[in-house]
């Protein structure tokens, strides 16, 4: 089976159960207990489950929790960030990542194991593409992340990012379907206003959000002024080329009414001259744009440099004098492997910490 209860939109549960000869009034208790409380053992116990959920919740015919394990759980020395490995069904595993602090909370989920967009300075995409991620998966992940949240913080998830391994739009169907289950009012009710999707500007995904009903704010990955510099970072360039990528931005904005957020990996002697910023400049020329600045983080595949900070900081300023506002992200994670980039399953050797291997994730709480 393919799908698990985290996984089930509200009216697909309501289905499901009917197809199994269960009332789908008893959906409402059953998608507040998974979505809501986050319970995972036990959910026949849980308030307001009936007999006839019961039965059905113990029959061979139910959906089952998502099959997914912690592996290990790394926190960072900055304070503000925590890296969760997770194995799933089929021995894969995936990296979340918890950021933050109270009442500021946000997860980064990974909605692929690998990515096949290739992206040259990316530990995901030097490890190549295993498999999409299911809704369920996606949604697990978010669950993961708030239970530790209540249990180690008394706080809750403020933010999702669509930031973690793969390309979210290569895999838009469960990726829709998950943010339709995590932006429910009736479950964990975070806003689609909360919610970012990154892409390294995978068009036909663009094309199909600018007509998804809802507004999840949208981040594209640029990194290069040119077909050419772009080309060598990011090989998928080569099919959807900046000129029409920067077309279907400016749909999106339009349609949407929404800026879109633009990302920058500076690159040491690469991509971080006042040229490539002036030149950048232009190309967002009378766009709806706001540009984050991000430092290459180290990975083990690329061997480029983060530039100065006062390199970083001139690039800045061309931009913003511009009249494009643009911010330098702040470093998080990066001693755990947790920054932009860095995430690759892998687990991480910190002196003094004990691991926690193959800990199963706890059912209630």
């Amino acid at each position: 089976m393919n799908f698990s209860l985290e996984g089930l939109r509200y009216e697909a549960l309501e289905a499901q159960l009917a197809k199994s000869g269960v009332n789908p009034v008893h959906a409402k208790p059953l998608f507040r207990a998974v979505q809501r409380r986050l319970l995972r053992n036990d959910l026949g116990s849980a308030e307001g489950i009936l007999p006839p959920l019961q039965r059905w919740l113990a029959s061979e015919q139910a959906v089952k929790p998502c099959a997914m394990k912690l592996v290990d759980d790394t926190a960072s020395s900055d304070g503000f960030t925590r890296k969760y490995l997770l194995r799933l069904h089929d021995g894969t595993e995936v990296e979340s990542v918890q950021m933050g602090f109270p009442g500021r909370y946000t997860a980064c989920l990974s909605s692929q194991v690998g990515c096949a967009m290739g992206c040259v300075f990316c530990a995901t995409g030097q490890m190549g593409f295993s498999r999409h991620l299911t809704a369920g998966e996606i949604v697990a992940q978010a669950h993961h992340v708030e239970r530790e949240l209540r249990r180690t913080q008394g706080s809750t998830l403020r933010n999702i990012v669509m930031m973690g391994m793969g390309e979210p739009l290569h895999n838009f169907e469960p990726t829709m379907e998950a943010l339709d289950i995590i932006t429910d009012d009736r479950g964990m009710n975070i806003g689609p206003a909360r919610v970012v999707i990154s892409t390294v500007g995978y068009i036909p995904g663009i094309q199909k959000l600018t007509r998804h009903p809802k507004r999840y704010s949208l981040a594209v990955s640029l990194h290069g002024a040119s077909d050419e510099e772009r080309g060598k970072l990011i090989p998928i360039n080569k099919r959807w080329p900046l000129a029409e990528l920067l077309e279907t931005c400016r749909e999106y904005s339009a349609i949407k009414r929404a800026r879109v957020f633009f990302a920058w990996t500076l690159i040491g002697g690469v991509n971080d001259s006042d040229d490539h910023a002036q030149r950048l400049a232009e190309l967002l020329r009378g766009m709806d744009a706001h540009v984050n600045l991000i430092p290459l983080n180290p990975t083990e595949g690329f061997d480029g440099t983060m530039p100065t900070e006062e390199r970083s900081q001139a690039f800045q300023k061309i931009i913003q004098d511009a009249g494009i506002p643009s911010t330098i992200r702040q470093r998080r994670g990066i001693d755990v492997a947790a920054g932009c980039g860095q995430l690759k399953a892998k687990r991480v050797k910190r002196t003094g910490r004990k691991p926690g291997i193959n800990v199963p994730i706890s059912g209630s709480l």
